[in-house]
């Protein structure tokens, strides 16, 4: 949102920087609330392994014992705890003096219980919609507003993409000046010089990490996602059980049968809402199962958390799922409940390239991909993002005259810039909710805002 240092607009070619100028603008007005959410929200979240370990370390520093119980008696400790509820999914315990996890559906919804394995007393619970990061997840996904919040952050992360894009191009070095402003802040040269140049030298220092973000985060998006998956229906490369969902709204019912299952947003934890959806009544052959699957899922050291729940159709199978948040280290098994026979395993080699990119795109955007100096990178990513949008605001107010907006001067007219349309077109194919939102946005200037005086002039329209 700050200008070029020596803007050299060109009435005969592209790009014109004061119409780039415009365009960077414009979409920071927009997009700077919602990226100091997203930032801050996504920063908490690259440490929920962390967070939850030390929010949960209280079930997690028993006492080990070579008798515990059988995964069997956890979930029947669980579910006589809260009477009338369903089983949905039991978490193998990740090692010596853990408690057992059970996830049961009452009434309320999902509820997480944590059982000590030798006593079988309940030592807590909590339900899972409830758990602190599942509501940072939520934040940061949709904005506490299920898919109305998606679009809303879809169209954000469209928009600052084009940020992004045209930050770049206000950035590149011109006029053969020297790398002071452009690789390194200038310290000296008063508070505005400054600013000037920690808004773009750290903008331009995160600009690749921010666009994998923005990209890998888009399949996670309601509308941009329907139309992904839409487009692999056309295609021929869509997949039976997609890994992950951009349903907010569905997904809260999906439960930690879900997780096992292959729903995504399950492994996030928690799922709120009534109804009984992937919650199962339990006979005496699937409690002797469960120890069966234990049994024969354990000694695999799959990485944690593994659930276990019966598999979809019945017959007497069930599924072990590893949900770490490095994807391409998950593994999905379907284990025969009376043998322990693993009837089918999926694993990373065993994806579609596409669904390949995704899981390592979505583990890179967690921060878990090649463990903490990937958390590292993104976290001081996230500060980059604060400080940008921070000094972007100082700059606006600095720089606006009062009662404007303060938008830069326009440049040459779109129409007259082929190579402009151009980028505009593939990005509007690329990013639809983008190219519906531009579209919107020049209908409500041409056939509204340019009518009305005031704000004609506030916008800087004329």
């Amino acid at each position: 949102m700050s200008p070029p240092e020596s803007p050299s607009p060109s009435a005969t070619r592209w790009p014109d920087y004061r119409a780039v100028w415009r365009w960077h603008f414009y979409a920071g007005v927009f997009c700077i609330p919602f990226v100091v959410v997203l930032a801050i929200s996504g920063a908490i979240y690259l440490f929920k392994a962390e967070i939850e370990g030390w929010s949960e370390r209280s079930y997690d520093t028993l006492e080990p014992s070579a008798d515990a119980a059988l995964p069997s008696a956890h979930v029947s400790a669980a579910l006589a705890a809260f009477p009338g509820s369903t089983f949905e999914g039991y978490e193998l315990p990740a090692g010596p003096g853990r408690a057992a996890r059970v996830v049961v559906r009452t009434e309320a919804g999902s509820r997480r219980a944590y059982v000590d394995p030798k006593s079988l007393a309940i030592l807590g619970s909590v339900s899972e919609r409830d758990r602190f990061m599942k509501q940072i997840f939520r934040l940061h996904g949709e904005l506490l507003m299920g898919n109305r919040g998606s679009n809303l952050v879809e169209l954000a992360a469209c928009w600052t993409i084009v940020m992004v894009l045209t930050g770049l191009v206000l950035w590149w070095p011109r006029q053969g000046r020297g790398l002071a402003g452009v690789v390194w802040p200038r310290l000296h040269g008063g508070r505005r010089l400054f600013w000037r140049d920690m808004h773009a030298v750290t903008g331009v220092w995160i600009s690749l990490v921010t666009l994998a973000l923005l990209f890998s985060g888009l399949p996670w998006a309601k509308f941009w996602g329907d139309s992904f998956k839409a487009a692999r229906r056309w295609t021929g490369t869509a997949v039976a059980r997609q890994e992950w969902s951009n349903d907010g709204e569905r997904s809260e019912a999906a439960g930690a049968a879900g997780a096992a299952r292959g729903g995504e947003h399950a492994n996030h934890g928690g799922h709120g809402g009534g109804g009984r959806r992937g919650a199962v009544e339990l006979t005496a052959a699937d409690l002797a199962a469960i120890d069966v699957v234990a049994a024969a899922v354990t000694p695999l050291k799959l990485d944690a958390p593994v659930v276990l729940a019966p598999a979809p159709g019945g017959k007497g199978r069930w599924t072990a799922k590893s949900t770490t948040a490095n994807r391409p280290r998950r593994v999905d098994l379907v284990v025969d409940g009376g043998s322990g026979e693993i009837v089918r395993r999926d694993d990373f080699a065993t994806k579609h390239p596409i669904d390949k990119v995704v899981a390592v795109g979505i583990a890179f955007h967690e921060g878990r991909l090649f463990g903490w100096p990937n958390q590292l990178l993104l976290l001081l990513t996230a500060a980059g993002l604060v400080l940008v949008c921070g000094s972007a605001v100082w700059l606006w107010l600095r720089r606006r005259d009062p009662g404007r907006l303060g938008a830069p001067p326009p440049g040459i007219p779109p129409q007259r810039s082929v190579p402009l349309m151009a980028t505009v077109l593939a990005l509007g194919v690329v990013l639809p909710l983008f190219g519906l939102s531009l579209l919107a946005v020049l209908l409500l200037e041409r056939f509204v805002l340019r009518r009305v005086a005031p704000v004609k002039t506030f916008l800087g329209l004329a």
